[in-house]
């Protein structure tokens, strides 16, 4: 993923901030019961690529700052948890970078990653592992996905024994650019993660069958236009997912 693509135009902007607002101000009732609350002073990281990155300002560095965030699923759950608990002290923070594989996120792992000591670490990965293979850019292999992943969490554990971990399900919609040659490819690397998640005891979130759902409801574009960059609407399902499921 490119980050041309990660680049939205001012109506989208206005839509994911109309819905981060909506989510905010929405009624407790319309969300899940906080089964797992974290203690005061939780720090949240989302890491991944150019869907969790979407169009985040690089240059600050604060947590729970709009700009920082990007206009996705990020900023999205952070409205929600930020003004459901203020109390809380939530410090949220957005590390996605467009065009990351898994070698990607491993070389920068220190960094943007252990040093923020995250109580709940969230990745979404693998769309490139695959994609960039298509085009020639990348040779990794399923086998070398599973394998980098696994490890890179098992770093993880080893440095941060407390943290709760959250895997992105790696989700294509079929239009756009994703086309018949990415299966059974794809749903094998989709496969892999869950594994993955498995091995490392970390809460999964399922995202393919989820959008398998909603494309019942409306075309696979409405919810992401090139089959892999979520809509505002795409946007707005991960992150009301994302909370169901890990239960903040």
């Amino acid at each position: 993923m490119h980050d041309g693509n990660d680049r939205i135009s001012r109506r989208e902007f206005v839509a994911a901030t109309g819905s981060a607002a909506a989510l905010a101000m929405a009624p407790a009732g319309l969300w899940p019961a906080r089964a797992g609350r974290q203690a005061a002073g939780t720090t949240v990281l989302f890491q991944g690529d150019s869907i969790t990155d979407c169009g985040r300002d690089r240059g600050v560095a604060e947590p729970n700052v709009a700009a920082a965030l990007g206009t996705g699923y990020p900023l999205l759950v952070a409205a929600r948890l930020l003004s459901s608990r203020p109390e809380a002290g939530y410090r949220i923070f957005d590390r996605g970078v467009s065009g990351n594989t898994v070698p990607d996120l491993d070389a920068r792992w220190q960094p943007d990653t252990l040093d923020l000591k995250p109580d709940v670490l969230s990745i979404l990965i693998g769309v490139n592992d695959l994609w960039h293979k298509l085009m020639g850019r990348y040779a990794g292999t399923i086998e070398e996905y599973e394998a980098g992943y696994a490890a890179l969490l098992d770093r993880t554990r080893r440095a941060l024994p407390g943290v709760r971990i959250v895997v992105l399900e790696p989700f294509a919609l079929r239009t756009g650019a994703v086309t018949d040659a990415w299966f059974p490819e794809f749903d094998q690397r989709r496969a892999a993660a869950a594994r993955v998640a498995e091995r490392a005891g970390a809460t999964f979130v399922a995202l393919q069958a989820m959008f398998d759902r909603l494309t019942a409801r409306a075309p696979a574009a409405y919810w992401a236009s090139d089959g892999v960059h979520p809509t505002p609407a795409g946007h707005g399902a991960i992150a009301e997912e994302w909370m169901r499921t890990v239960g903040l």
